[in-house]
């Protein structure tokens, strides 16, 4: 294998989280397009990458069914070398699964699966996410240096698009959670003025008329408003609240 084995510019990279519909399917974008760089006619490469969330290993993505049943196995084992990888921010490179002494457990299983080397190649997401690139291969000593050095490349330029992508979700999240504590208040609002104007009552006595009524038939307060706002105008629930 040559230098230039694995071709992605920053821009293909973009490209792809431009036209992915998510994260997931960005990572299964990637990973299928760098085990078609790295593979050749003799030794196939099979790509997938974990997401590490409270100490516990997922398969978020693979470039193909191989590579998320060899992943998967993976991660059903306690450790191994994306487990390591992650956790060190290092690279970890097995030549030979049957020559390698480290996690005796994992490496064995792997060997059974038809896997003779694996690479690990840590996401760099700050403190957003955990994640490592897994590539295996069916060939003892696939990664060479200029391979490796070349994988690493292309993972330290998703992991600035995934950092983003991370954020923008994050934000996103939020942002649909501010919108729903928005209408939760505004309903609310709106159910204790009909209240006030059915009873001539203050705002504080609006108030304690829902919660009473809440909890009087043990359902949530905001429910109790919608059911309140509803009977009167369901045009205008159903156009602000139930979008």
């Amino acid at each position: 294998m040559t230098d230039d084995v694995v071709a992605m510019d920053r821009q293909e990279l973009q490209d792809l989280l431009l036209h992915s519909d998510d994260i997931s399917a960005f990572l299964e974008d990637f990973t299928a397009m760098l085990a078609r760089e790295i593979s050749d006619g003799d030794a196939p490469a099979w790509c997938a990458v974990t997401l590490l969330r409270k100490r516990k290993a997922s398969t978020a993505a693979a470039s193909g069914l191989e590579a998320q049943a060899l992943d998967e196995l993976q991660n059903s084992f306690t450790d191994g070398p994306c487990m390591t990888a992650i956790r060190e921010d290092t690279v970890i490179r097995v030549g030979d699964v049957r020559e390698d002494t480290r996690w005796p457990d994992y490496l064995p299983a792997a060997a059974e699966q038809g896997v003779r080397s694996i690479l690990g190649v840590p996401f760099d997401l700050g403190d957003d996410a955990w994640a490592g690139l897994n590539v295996y291969s069916p060939a003892p000593h696939h990664f060479e240096a200029d391979v490796i050095a070349s994988i690493q490349q292309e993972v330290d330029r998703a992991s600035g698009a995934l950092r983003l992508a991370v954020r923008l979700a994050s934000h996103r999240e939020a942002e649909h959670d501010l919108h729903a504590a928005m209408s939760s208040h505004t309903v609310i609002s709106l159910a204790a003025g009909i209240i006030m104007g059915q009873n001539r009552c203050t705002h504080a006595e609006a108030m304690r008329i829902l919660k009473d009524a809440s909890n009087h038939r043990n359902v949530k307060l905001r429910d109790l408003a919608v059911e309140l706002v509803s009977s009167l105008d369901p045009d205008y629930l159903e156009n602000h609240f139930r979008a």
